[in-house]
């Protein structure tokens, strides 16, 4: 008789098309997970997967089987984890870490929404995640997703930036990308940081190289940025829910519109608490506004 664990697993497999990154979610050893797939194909019968060097391929009965299997397995850990959040006590406090531009523009309207209190931090996307391992925040806004035992990511939207430059600056009218880019590259840039963030993917994505810049200023909070470029300090790239909210029409403008850049920001929480009311509420209220 099949083991529902062999089902867990193969679903995991199937969704990660790796043994090594599934037992990686569901906190196993590799060899384990390879004995839950190798019992569960003797039990079918008939090989689930084709293995190749990069990843496991499902075999036409393995994509049978997990469109059978997946909403059952799901379905069945979601009620036991309603069922252990019932015993879990309530947060009294939720720890929140995003981004302090994010957080001013998007989340400080919305706490008397929460119903409980908050404690706030801010961070890059590094710092943050590492809060969120060492339970040191229950939630938090990220731009970095990556696979961690017992840590689910949700997609919240996409993040898009445009070039931000005072209002008096002239843009050149000539469309050749090679004359834009050394148009570009002569221009004071400001940073949010020496490695030039979203500045490098902005280069990448449309002159498929990396920029050569030194930034005139590096300035790690992006209003404060648009601040410097309405002042004629130079030119960036902003998020436009940050242009939407906070730039001075009279003194700032965007440019180039044509070219943006996205970045994917995720909500990240540990497992053991996402069932939590408490949780479960500030989650749909922080995709609510989105």
């Amino acid at each position: 008789m099949a083991d529902f664990e062999w089902y867990r697993s193969f679903v995991s497999i199937y969704k990660y098309n790796s043994v090594s990154e599934a037992a990686k979610t569901r906190i196993m050893t590799q060899p384990a997970m390879s004995q839950h797939l190798a019992s569960l194909e003797a039990e079918v019968g008939e090989p689930l997967f084709v293995r190749t060097a990069r990843k496991m391929v499902p075999t036409e009965r393995g994509k049978e089987l997990y469109s059978q299997l997946a909403p059952l397995v799901e379905a069945l850990e979601e009620a036991t984890l309603n069922f252990k959040a019932a015993s879990l006590p309530t947060l009294s406090i939720i720890r929140i870490g995003s981004a302090i531009e994010y957080f001013s523009e998007n989340i400080l309207d919305q706490l008397q929404e929460y119903k409980t209190s908050t404690i706030s931090y801010f961070g890059t996307a590094d710092q943050l995640l590492g809060l969120l391992k060492e339970d040191k925040v229950d939630i938090i806004i990220t731009s970095q997703k990556c696979q961690t035992p017992g840590i689910e990511f949700t997609r919240l939207y996409d993040e898009e930036f445009v070039v931000a430059a005072p209002k008096q600056m002239e843009i050149p009218s000539n469309n050749d990308f090679e004359s834009l880019e050394k148009w570009l590259l002569s221009q004071d840039w400001i940073s949010y940081g020496l490695d030039l963030p979203i500045i490098r993917r902005f280069w990448r994505e449309h002159f498929k190289k990396r920029p050569i810049i030194k930034p005139v200023h590096v300035i790690p909070n992006l209003h404060l940025i648009l601040k410097a470029i309405e002042n004629g300090a130079g030119i960036s790239l902003i998020p436009t829910y940050i242009l939407r909210n906070s730039m001075d029409r009279e003194k700032a403008r965007v440019i180039l519109e044509n070219l943006s850049v996205k970045n994917v920001i995720y909500l990240a929480y540990k497992s053991k608490s996402k069932h939590l009311p408490v949780m479960n509420h500030i989650i749909k209220v922080i995709q609510k506004t989105r």
